[in-house]
């Protein structure tokens, strides 16, 4: 889908909504705002720090946008050089209308390697939330060679992973008739992404409107919502590659992370769990909030991953 038309709109909307704490604002390094041409999608990304350090690319999820990684890039682009993309139907990236770029996990993830690829991204860890999982789990097994770290945050590689949220839309996976995309249709709204940023948090206090307003708006652009809908449609080929991701989670052993919301509706503390079955060294951490953990829990899991990457990238 096109967004040119909608971009002014986004930024004037972030512009006169988001705010940065004075201590955040402190300690934040540079950030650029940068597109890259790949195909036919011009895709927006955040860049900070060293780009002669080691490379942490941040793969975010829905409903969501490389602004969810916004404290997280000004903790760690002090030592690392940090790349955040916006997926294509996600954020600023610009990218064809629905019928003209297939709307799949497999097309988005080559997406994503090319882009890696003119940036001349060699290595790199990636930090993955719900979407982005998927993605990294197809860039990671298509290159392994490439990935020196994962950390995840609610994103997905189990079926025991997966919540009773996800019922209607196993429906729809078995049967995608026309009737069950409908009873779908509530799922791509602002007020859907809103109750999924609050939905499992115990003081809604705590979690600032900039972000599920921001994505919103993003999510309600014209032809948007049929495209999360496909995308919805074709999670199930990420559940039906869950034993080739783990075939390689086995193989390669890369050093993994998992920080979790345990009041996740969609994503179950079991799914990261089970990654100790296949690399035992994995680390898992649990949180008492919801899918955005990051939004209410950033001052403890920053200096965790922080701790993770210092000990995983300098081997």
């Amino acid at each position: 889908m096109n967004s040119s038309t909608t971009i002014a709109t986004a930024a004037a909307l972030i512009v006169g909504v988001a705010s940065v704490s004075a201590a955040n604002a402190a300690n934040s390094a540079e950030v650029y705002y940068r597109f890259e041409k790949v195909g036919d999608v011009n895709v927006f990304y955040r860049e900070a720090g060293n780009p002669k350090a080691p490379t942490v690319l941040l793969l975010h999820g829905y409903a969501a946008s490389s602004y969810m990684y916004r404290d997280l890039i000004a903790a760690l682009s002090d030592r690392y050089h940090i790349v955040a993309p916006d997926l294509p139907s996600f954020g600023y990236t610009e990218a064809p209308d629905r019928g003209k770029y297939a709307y799949t996990f497999d097309n988005i993830a080559k997406t994503m390697n090319r882009f890696t690829e003119q940036l001349k991204l060699n290595r790199y860890a990636i930090v993955v939330h719900d979407y982005g999982a998927p993605v990294g789990w197809r860039m990671a097994t298509a290159h392994p060679s490439r990935i020196s770290a994962i950390i995840s945050q609610n994103g997905n590689a189990y079926e025991e992973g997966l919540a009773k949220g996800w019922d209607d839309i196993k429906r729809y996976w078995n049967a995608p008739t026309a009737e069950n995309r409908a009873a779908l249709r509530d799922f791509p709204t602002a007020s859907s992404v809103k109750w999924q940023y609050l939905e499992g948090v115990k003081d809604p206090s705590k979690v600032a409107p900039d972000g599920y307003t921001l994505e919103g708006l993003h999510v309600s652009r014209p032809g948007n919502a049929d495209i999360q809908l496909d995308l919805i449609l074709d999670y199930a080929s990420n559940v039906h590659l869950y034993p080739q991701f783990q075939a390689y989670f086995r193989k390669h052993q890369p050093p993994l992370l998992a920080v979790w919301g345990k009041n996740d509706p969609y994503f179950l503390p079991a799914g990261a769990e089970a990654w100790k079955r296949d690399i035992p060294k994995a680390e898992v951490h649990f949180y008492d909030t919801g899918h955005f953990a990051l939004e209410t829990h950033a001052a403890e899991i920053i200096p965790v991953v922080r701790a993770f990457l210092q000990k995983s990238l300098s081997k």
